[in-house]
This record gives C-alpha cells, sequence and structure tokens, in this order.
C-alpha cells in the first residue's frame, strides 16, 4: 500500500516561485497532476522511481522540475515563474509500472491534493 501526503501549496503572486513536496512510501513511479474548477485533472510531470528519468507537460517545461529523495520518501514539484494559469489543486500520484505515463487513470496511488492560487 502505497500513501500520499502534499504539502506547499499557497497563494502567490505571478512570478513567484512554490515547492511542492509529496511523502511517498514504496517504490513507485511518481507523477503530479493539477485540476483547475470546472476542469478535467491534466499531467504536470512524473519521475522514475530512482529519479534517472523525466516527463514533463509541454506548459510546465522549463518552469518546473520533478525530482525525488528516496532516502526522506519524498517527491518534489519546483514550480517556479509561475502564471495565474497554473492556479489549481496539485495532486501527487502512483503507479506500479515503470513507464512514465501522462493518463490519470494510469495511476493507482493519489495523494488528497494541495492548492496552489497565483494571482496576476
Amino acid at each position: 500500500q502505497v500513501q500520499l501526503v502534499e504539502s506547499g501549496g499557497g497563494l502567490v503572486q505571478a512570478g513567484a516561485s512554490l515547492r511542492l513536496s509529496c511523502a511517498a512510501s514504496g517504490r513507485t513511479t511518481m507523477g503530479w497532476f493539477r485540476q483547475a474548477p470546472g476542469k478535467e485533472r491534466e499531467f504536470v510531470a512524473a519521475i522514475t522511481w530512482n529519479g534517472y528519468n523525466t516527463y514533463y507537460a509541454d506548459s510546465v517545461k522549463g518552469r518546473f522540475t520533478i525530482s525525488r529523495d528516496n532516502a526522506k520518501n519524498t517527491v518534489y514539484l519546483q514550480m517556479n515563474s509561475l502564471k495565474p494559469e497554473d492556479t489549481a489543486v496539485y495532486y501527487c500520484a502512483g503507479r506500479s509500472g515503470v513507464q512514465l505515463t501522462t493518463t490519470p487513470s494510469t495511476y493507482g496511488y493519489w495523494g488528497q491534493g494541495t492548492q496552489v492560487t497565483v494571482s496576476s
């Protein structure tokens, strides 16, 4: 059983940075997703269990960085140059497979989400 707990969300101004953390037990491929009001949950970034491979949505490439510290059982999402359109509830998710996937249904474990609000 993989348990996920996110933290680090908040209210910031456009251009600011935030770092989200996800306490994740177990050796799994991890991803970050986000969901804005009235929109479907969308992929943000993913990382393999060993941290060697990452993948990003085009909308965040160059601004967000996913990383993990397996010694601390924690996955991070460093978000720089935040934009109002990044406003959403951010979820970390885990899957047992080794592939980096972007479809929410391929992830079997989910955290409760953390709100990120970016004001203009």
